[in-house]
């Protein structure tokens, strides 16, 4: 691995960010200075300033209840971005997204294999949201939602409905296409008023506060590798 992205992964600074430090002679490796492109090994001897580094145990799993408004982006240019909402000492990323009018969970990382784990359509991971509508909700319509609804210029898979209320009702998702609920709920002549996901997979939402986020529990964790069939590297 170039020596860029090991301290990328750590979490210590991006990979241009490792590329200045680097160039001030401020890394070693096994004792020597690094230079640009130099290659690291399993079990070499990281540090920065003096201070070891290592991926592997620097990995974060954080559980984040987006409020409307935030963008799932990790460009710090733009206003109201999820990073700086966030504010962890270490470089983490969101894995997948929320729109900007949406909120609820949202899992972040700086854990770079995981992510297409999650993401990767096949896997079929569920994903449960809370919708309320701009019109009373008939069978009809969950019917249709569950069924699937052609969008984008697919069917969207079958999923899971259930009403709550007159305005409300709850849908579990294994796909993810652009704005699908909003799309899905306009093909079928209605808008939707509140958007919030309260699942991924085995991680709830729970009693997190908007705008807060925690770290995932050893339990969370373990359930999460498990059904992902996944184990973090270490190096």
């Amino acid at each position: 691995m170039r020596i860029n992205k090991y301290i990328s992964e750590s979490g210590k600074a991006s990979r241009r960010g490792a590329d200045k430090l680097i160039a001030d002679g401020r890394v070693t490796i096994n004792g020597q200075r690094a230079t640009i492109g130099s290659q690291v090994e399993p079990g070499d001897d990281i540090r920065i300033d003096g201070n070891p580094i290592r991926v592997g145990g620097n990995y974060v799993y954080i559980a984040l209840n987006k409020p409307v408004g935030i963008t799932s982006t990790t460009d710090r240019s733009i206003k109201g971005n999820i990073v700086d909402l966030v504010n962890h000492p270490l470089r983490v990323f969101h894995i997948g997204r929320l729109d900007k009018d949406s909120e609820g969970l949202i899992l972040l990382t700086n854990d770079g294999d995981i992510v297409n784990k999650i993401l990767r359509a096949e896997n079929k991971h569920e994903k449960e949201y809370i919708v309320s509508v701009d019109k009373p909700i008939t069978p009809e319509f969950l019917k249709r939602m569950s069924e699937g609804v052609r969008i984008l210029g697919t069917k969207t898979l079958p999923c899971k409905t259930v009403q709550l209320s007159k305005y409300d009702f709850r849908i579990i998702l294994t796909q993810g296409l652009n704005r699908q609920i909003r799309r899905m709920c306009a093909a079928l002549g209605y808008k939707v008023r509140r958007l919030q996901r309260i699942r991924i997979m085995n991680i709830h939402l729970g009693n997190l506060a908007p705008g807060q986020w925690r770290d995932l529990s050893k339990k969370e964790r373990t359930q999460l590798f498990r059904e992902l069939n996944y184990e973090p590297k270490e190096w």
